[in-house]
């Protein structure tokens, strides 16, 4: 049985993407895709290593520079190709969301905000998973928010379901536990607002996706006409990503 989530000692959230449901009865292979929370994390010779085994040759970094340069970026090795492309452009601290607002409705509104905000960098993730030759993971800090977009477009893309799409954003809540635990170690003296730290309900994603609908007609729209992905680049993602 493939397993879905794959354990390092530095990561809490690295997962592979296979196994959905997708376009024409077909469903997503195992092995090509990856997300995960922070590559900066990664520093035992036992990670790097399975990594490698995992044959990874492209590692898209969705943060910030400044969180790179603060936190660190995947460890190279030969054979890897690294892409920084920040998807937001408009830094939120979640540690100080007041606690009175609707915790799912505002992360969909930053949701929406890097949807509208990072169309030149979502479009070139999208554009290196598709002419990648081999395995790609793609991350953020948490692996939650930004890894979370780019996982749901190119789900739908490859034609899943909007149910798997949420449930596989949701599978993040199982890692809640330790974003929680690394925030209070890295902020010292700090009271964490927010009760919603870390959390990654199934709803927004679907408010994201709804956002996207009233807003462009459709998901799809925005994929076609927002980002410009045309009928070839499906077909080659199809084609590569999907099984046969």
């Amino acid at each position: 049985m493939t397993t879905r989530h794959i354990e390092f000692e530095a990561l809490h959230n690295f997962r592979d993407l296979g196994g959905y449901p997708g376009a024409g009865g077909r469903s997503v292979r195992w092995g090509l895709v990856y997300r995960s929370d922070s590559l900066g994390k990664l520093g035992s010779p036992a990670d790097l290593d399975r990594l490698r085994a995992l044959g990874v040759r492209t590692v898209i970094d969705l943060r910030y520079p400044w969180e790179i340069d603060a936190k660190g970026r995947v460890p190279g090795f030969e054979g890897l190709e690294y892409h920084n492309l920040s998807i937001e452009h408009r830094p939120y601290d979640q540690a100080e969301i007041d606690p009175e607002v609707d915790p799912w409705r505002h992360l969909a509104d930053r949701f929406a905000e890097v949807a509208e905000d990072g169309v030149k960098e979502i479009r070139q993730a999208l554009d290196v998973i598709t002419a990648a030759e081999a395995p790609v993971v793609f991350h953020c800090a948490s692996g939650k928010d930004r890894t979370g977009l780019i996982a749901a477009l190119l789900l739908t893309l490859l034609g899943v379901g909007e149910d798997d799409i949420a449930a596989d954003f949701a599978l993040t809540e199982l890692a809640t536990a330790h974003f929680v635990a690394e925030w209070h170690a890295a902020h010292p003296g700090r009271t964490l607002r927010w009760p919603g730290y870390g959390r990654a309900p199934e709803a927004v994603i679907r408010l994201t996706l709804a956002d996207l609908a009233d807003r462009h007609g459709s998901v799809g729209a925005y994929l076609t006409g927002v980002l410009g992905i045309d009928r070839a680049q499906i077909d080659t993602l199809r084609a590569r990503l999907l099984t046969d």
